[in-house]
């Protein structure tokens, strides 16, 4: 993880779709590079691994470890050197390469936070699965990176971003305990600037969206004369905007 982080600025400029993966509960990280190519499709996807274990497997495991929650790091590990520990070339219409299997049902929270501030965030999540034994997260934490933009509600608001991406699975449907991982993370995201993915969980009210956004005022404004009588809000946007 640290080789990654320390060597960013190289990482961002060797391809076009920089993101990587981390495993949480160890130091692993699958590098993903996507660029642009004339060379002819080509694919290593196969069912046995992608489903059969990448998918089935998986599921049971983390089904298993809802009764022993200490397994998640070693499933974690495990499935780090089963499936993402060997390099892999796939070739597709664009679409295909940056649409990827979701697996089972799942919780996501994925919050943007200035560029600079990715290797110190990244590592004190890290710390603070280290510190806490009674934190579980399950892989992958992914970190992809877009360019800053003058959209007024938009996470990457006149900054360049680096997105943090924290996954909790669902096996056959059961929900894992994970408000103190996710308060912990929101705290991390906050702490740095974050700005909630709007449509990923969150737990932000108009009170944090004034603080993250300088255009938040201008938004309303004109969200409020264009819909004076709230025909487009519900319940989460009622929270949003007041």
């Amino acid at each position: 993880l640290l080789q990654v982080l320390n060597h960013l600025e190289d990482h961002l400029k060797r391809s076009q779709y920089f993101r990587f993966l981390w495993f949480p509960h160890s130091e692993n990280v699958s590098v993903i590079y996507q660029d642009p190519t004339n060379k002819p499709p080509s694919s290593s996807a196969n069912w046995l691994w992608d489903y059969a274990v990448g998918y089935y497997l998986l599921e049971f495991l983390l089904w298993i470890s809802t009764f022993a929650p200490g397994l998640v790091c070693w499933i974690n590990r495990f499935f780090f050197w089963l499936l993402f520990s060997s390099r892999v070339e796939n070739i597709a219409i664009s679409y295909k390469i940056f649409n990827y299997e979701c697996r089972f049902k799942q919780h996501v929270q994925d919050w943007a936070i200035p560029i600079e501030k990715t290797k110190e965030a990244l590592l004190e999540l890290k710390a603070a699965l280290e510190n806490n034994p009674k934190l579980v997260a399950h892989y992958p934490v992914e970190v992809r990176f877009a360019q800053g933009d003058e959209i007024w509600l938009s996470p990457c608001f006149r900054r360049d971003s680096c997105y943090m991406n924290i996954i909790m699975y669902r096996p056959y449907g059961k929900n894992i305990p994970r408000l103190n991982y996710w308060l912990t993370y929101e705290g991390i995201m906050k702490k740095h600037g974050g700005r909630p993915h709007w449509a990923k969980a969150h737990s932000c009210t108009r009170k944090d969206f004034e603080k993250m956004y300088p255009a938040f005022p201008k938004f309303c404004s004109v969200r409020e004369k264009l819909d004076p009588t709230g025909m487009f809000l519900n319940a989460y946007l009622e929270k949003v905007f007041y």
